[in-house]
């Protein structure tokens, strides 16, 4: 059985005149939802994404936001000409892990729908632009009352 779980990125400080977004779909066949422009300031994200049981005792993510095999599913978020900036000099994608979100916490998050699924991921890289590839450090994913 398949259920919505909402989710909030929030992306701490990217750079500023980057455009950031979601990535829906794939491959050739994508599109960015969700576009915003940084003005320095932590950009928020949120959207649903599906949960379903998994072949195992845990869940599976699913739905056009989420990418990679079921042992290692992801989001992207794309950064630049990535997410449709014809201008910016950077294309960049930005790897969101979800994994180590343990049973209990889905569990809560899809009972009760005041709560929402939350990470917190640095929005500039060592190199002063925008943060790209797998993030590093990854401090999880927690609950937190949605907007």
């Amino acid at each position: 059985m398949k259920q919505d779980l909402s989710v909030r990125i929030i992306l701490e400080g990217p750079p500023t005149g980057v455009d950031f977004g979601i990535q829906k779909g794939s491959g050739h066949s994508y599109e960015t939802i969700l576009t915003q422009q940084s003005s320095g300031d932590d950009l928020c994200f949120e959207f649903s994404i599906s949960v379903k049981d998994g072949k195992t005792a845990f869940y599976d993510f699913a739905g056009s936001c989420v990418q990679g095999p079921s042992t290692e599913r992801f989001i992207y978020v794309d950064i630049g000409t990535a997410a449709g900036q014809i201008n910016s000099p950077w294309t960049r994608r930005l790897k969101i892990p979800l994994r180590d979100i343990s049973l209990e916490t889905i569990n809560l998050a899809l009972a009760d729908s005041s709560l929402i699924l939350e990470t917190r991921v640095p929005g500039t890289a060592k190199d002063g632009g925008p943060n790209c590839a797998t993030v590093k450090p990854f401090s999880g994913w927690h609950l937190s009352l949605s907007s």
